[in-house]
């Protein structure tokens, strides 16, 4: 009989990483069977886009997962979360997982503060300090899987031999984890994101093995949250691999036509980011400004590409930003703005279905602003210039209970350090330093380039489009091994 295996695929980054690279396609290759459990609304959606012999797509049924977690046991179920999401070892750099703590305090009532996070400080004390308390955190969560279990269905249809999870249970995937260690299933957790190993630290669920990007990132899970060194792998980023070799890039002719882009300009883009935290609007602002009235040394234009929080309606704020820099376009000559493509259901503008959007636009611009985005590590690859802008407004959101972080103060960040420590790109903290480095680099666009290089050796590992099928032979020998 061929081996089978699930992979949860919950967001879009997953469905990037599973589907849109070699790591599929090579377990197939190798007579592994694949069912892709997915967000249930638009299962039938991704089917029918990556349909092929050896592959199957069910729903991941995260509305009963969700009801689960909201209504047995929620305080309990929450507080667990909580303490995963801040509770790694003091050996790495805590300070994302620091913000989430003042977060939290922000956006919450006293009666809270004093029930829930005050007791919630002393636990994280224990777990950051102990290995034993936090091996204790992912026992004690085992215990709230749904006695009914919400997918032995699919466990004694398909008999699974192995889980392929795009996260250690730091999302509702955490059930389904729970359900194959009760049965005995072995588990493995793909890290997708570049930040996750620091800032959300604790797995949900126990998990056998995990493959990540890179050597920082092994480090990250070994002494954060006390993985067990020779069961992390270091894999690469299987979703990279199409910049790499550039099959996601639109002709150069055809995308400046796509935005109406003058070719006799140079192009700066900016990718929004860590909106969650501060407002975007005076990085924008100022670059729209410096575009539109010629004050660089060389004629340009400016593409934003807005983030998927801008299209969400709660709390109103993200959606307002949105609409103050689309409006910008009518205030300023060159300049453009691209939203994110949608998939839908829970996926939302996270649904992966614009890699070639993203692809051209690092690959095509002079210049790419940002605020430490992954988009730092993604632009590398295609060696453009990089800008980390960090032009605050007072106060941030000024909104009541929600929390704000000047943009200034995350630069110590894990992820950020290394950006700024490989000096792969230069930092503006206001608008006449960001005049000097964009009229720098529009001057020398080989500037940093070896250190941009540097950069992404040290991220991704492997620079080679060879991550997909590094981390498919990595769960093939998991599955021969069993």
């Amino acid at each position: 009989m061929p081996k089978h295996v699930f992979i949860t695929a919950d967001h879009g980054t997953a469905i990037v990483y599973f589907l849109q690279s070699d790591v599929v396609s090579t377990l197939i290759a190798a007579g592994i069977e694949v069912t892709v459990l997915t967000d249930d609304a638009t299962k039938d959606r991704i089917a029918a886009r990556f349909k092929r012999p050896g592959l199957r797509f069910e729903g991941l049924r995260l509305d009963i997962a969700e009801t689960y977690a909201r209504t047995y046991r929620p305080r309990l179920q929450w507080l667990l979360g909580y303490l995963r999401r801040v509770g790694g070892s003091w050996r790495i750099n805590t300070a994302a997982m620091d913000s989430h703590i003042w977060e939290v305090w922000t956006e919450n009532s006293w009666r809270f503060r004093l029930g829930m996070w005050v007791p919630a400080g002393l636990i994280t004390l224990l777990l950051r300090t102990f290995s034993k308390a936090r091996k204790w955190l992912v026992g004690a969560q085992m215990q709230y899987t749904p006695q009914e279990g919400i997918y032995t269905d699919l466990f004694d249809k398909y008999q699974p031999d192995l889980i392929i999870a795009s996260t250690p249970g730091w999302r509702l995937d955490r059930y389904l984890l729970r359900e194959a260690h009760e049965r005995g299933i072995p588990t493995v957790t793909v890290i997708v994101g570049w930040d996750n190993p620091s800032s959300y630290a604790i797995p949900g669920a126990a998990v056998d093995w995990a493959t990540c990007w890179s050597e920082a990132q092994k480090q990250e899970l070994v002494l954060g949250s006390d993985w067990t060194p020779d069961r992390v792998h270091i894999g690469g980023i299987p979703s990279y691999d199409g910049y790499v070799r550039k099959s996601w890039r639109i002709p150069r002719e055809e995308y400046f036509r796509l935005h109406s882009l003058d070719p006799q300009r140079r192009l700066i883009s900016y990718a929004s980011s860590f909106v969650h935290f501060a407002p975007n609007y005076p990085n924008v602002e100022a670059l729209a400004r410096l575009v539109g009235t010629d004050a660089l040394e060389r004629p340009s234009q400016l593409l934003v590409r807005l983030h998927p929080s801008h299209f969400q309606d709660r709390p109103r704020i993200f959606a307002q930003e949105r609409e103050r820099i689309q409006a910008l376009r009518s205030k300023y000559p060159n300049v453009h703005v691209v939203q994110p493509v949608p998939l839908g259901g829970s996926l939302g503008y996270y649904g992966g279905e614009d890699m070639d959007e993203k692809a051209s636009m690092m690959a095509y611009s002079d210049i790419v602003v940002t605020v430490y985005s992954t988009m730092l590590v993604e632009t590398a690859i295609h060696n453009t210039p990089l800008i980390t802008a960090v032009l605050d407004n007072p106060g941030g959101w000024n909104v009541p209970h929600k929390y704000s972080l000047a943009l200034k103060d995350i630069g110590n960040w894990p992820t950020h350090k290394r950006f700024r420590d490989a000096k792969a790109g230069r930092i503006a903290s206001d608008e006449n330093e960001l005049r000097g480095l964009l009229n720098l680099y529009l001057a020398n666009p080989d500037l940093d380039a070896t250190q941009r290089r540097n950069f992404v050796t040290q991220e991704i590992s492997f620079t080679d489009a060879s991550a997909g099928q590094r981390t498919a032979k990595f769960v093939l020998e998991l599955l021969n091994a069993g």
